[in-house]
């Protein structure tokens, strides 16, 4: 099965690149932060610099090894849910669920592999740029040389790996075996991340205005909301829909479109909701953290500074990498409808009739995945703001708020109406003929 996975990978080597890019990127990010470790554990690095180091390579790589799950996963689950026909062709043919198994997860496995590999250099150069970041802010001393070694090397491509193996397992699994269930596991999962999540936030008020670590339970709270949210996609984008008021040919198709496809565009709305909470909820707790700073009067000791790096750091890789995530994602999914875009002009819909149904699938989701990720950073800024300064409203809450929607709508609708437009391109005859 191994040999076949190869086979269909050279025979339709299109629909690999998504996930070789988002194996390439996660293995890139996890590399370059663990590299860190390397760095930390050379030979006269002083306590102060290693400190700094290990800290960062512990708090981002964390978010690194979630964030390359969730692409890998949410990419996986686009392009498994499309292959449904090809499946049930081999099970026809006498394939078994574990050989069609065997051969997805094979070939997720061959892919990341390929971008971990692919990886390497521009995680050595990231690493290097990252400490001089470090430096040039006074946390680590100038003395330290980069190092990139067993640690960053081996947790890149383990992870890389593991992820694209599970994600294609659990993506194949209800494909392959034509399961109906609800997903059990999933729901249990969602219900325990919200369930911890709300948990985390409300330890918030257990620390004291002062205490170092304050920021912690409540990102780490966020974090977990958005992950239950974000599994809870397809079932609450359905609740949405039942109650959208859309009216006209272009929102009657588009809810029509999103609801007999909730389940696979649940893939595009995880990286976003991930974003808008992860983005919105780090930036204004630092906000808030500086403002009280500066209202103190006191200067930034090392551990603050530290702190705001790593929450810019980590900012930086999430708007990247959620953005990566989520072009990826819409560009499988829109591409895939060529077929069915031919078929709406060949009973006499018009390219602009076309692109305004997708619009209004886009603007739908942006909605959804916007309005999520806010309910579920919203939670953590309100623990830290009413903690840290006695008002559980942040000043700059607003207008990083819009910020983080305008990127978040400008990456969705942008994504969707070019690559629908440019599979527009396609003759109608020419769309519906073809073999995906």
């Amino acid at each position: 099965m191994f040999a076949l996975a190869l086979r269909s990978l050279r025979q339709r080597p299109g629909r690999a690149t998504a996930t070789l890019l988002s194996a390439f990127l996660g293995a890139a990010v996890v590399m370059t932060f663990n590299s860190l470790h390397d760095t930390a554990a050379r030979p006269g690095v002083d306590s102060v610099s290693a400190e700094s180091l290990s800290t960062a390579a512990g708090v981002v790589g964390g978010y690194g090894t979630l964030l390359v799950f969730f692409a890998i996963a949410s990419t996986l689950t686009v392009n498994v849910r499309q292959r449904g026909a090809e499946m049930e062709l081999l099970r026809c043919s006498g394939a078994t669920p574990a050989q069609i198994r065997r051969m997805v997860v094979g070939e997720a496995v061959a892919i990341a592999l390929v971008g971990a590999v692919l990886a390497i250099g521009p995680a050595m150069l990231g690493g290097r740029a990252l400490l001089g970041v470090f430096q040039d802010s006074g946390q680590v001393a100038r003395s330290v040389d980069y190092s990139f070694g067993p640690v960053a090397l081996g947790s890149g491509i383990a992870i890389t790996v593991s992820a694209a193996a599970g994600a294609a397992f659990l993506a194949v699994r209800r494909v392959a075996l034509r399961r109906r269930t609800r997903g059990r596991a999933r729901t249990f999962l969602a219900y325990a991340a919200l369930l911890a999540g709300g948990a985390a936030v409300c330890s918030t008020f257990a620390f004291s205005a002062e205490d170092a670590a304050l920021m912690a339970p409540p990102a780490y709270g966020a974090i977990l909301l958005s992950v239950g949210c974000a599994l809870l996609a397809p079932r609450l984008l359905g609740g949405l829909l039942d109650r959208l008021p859309l009216t006209g040919p272009s929102g009657y198709l588009a809810v029509r479109n999103l609801r007999r496809r909730a389940a696979e565009m649940s893939g595009v709305l995880m990286p976003l909701i991930l974003f808008t909470c992860m983005a919105s909820a780090t930036l204004t707790m630092q906000a808030v953290e500086s403002d009280a700073i500066r209202a103190s009067g006191v200067p930034k000791s090392v551990d603050a500074k530290n702190l705001e790096t790593l929450n810019l750091t980590v900012v930086g890789v999430i708007v990247v990498f959620c953005c990566v995530m989520l072009i990826n994602s819409l560009y499988a999914a829109t591409t895939y409808r060529g077929r069915e875009f031919g078929q709406q002009r060949l009973v006499g819909a018009t390219p602009g009739q076309v692109l305004g149904v997708v619009g209004a699938e886009g603007l739908i989701l942006t909605v959804t995945g916007v309005f999520l990720g806010t309910v579920a950073g919203l939670a953590g800024v309100l623990a830290f703001s009413a903690v840290r300064t006695g008002s559980p409203w942040p000043g700059q809450g607003p207008g990083i708020w819009l910020a983080v929607v305008a990127v978040a709508s400008a990456v969705t609708l942008g994504t969707v109406l070019f690559t629908a437009r440019r599979t527009l391109r396609t003759p109608a005859v020419a769309a519906v003929t073809l073999v995906a």
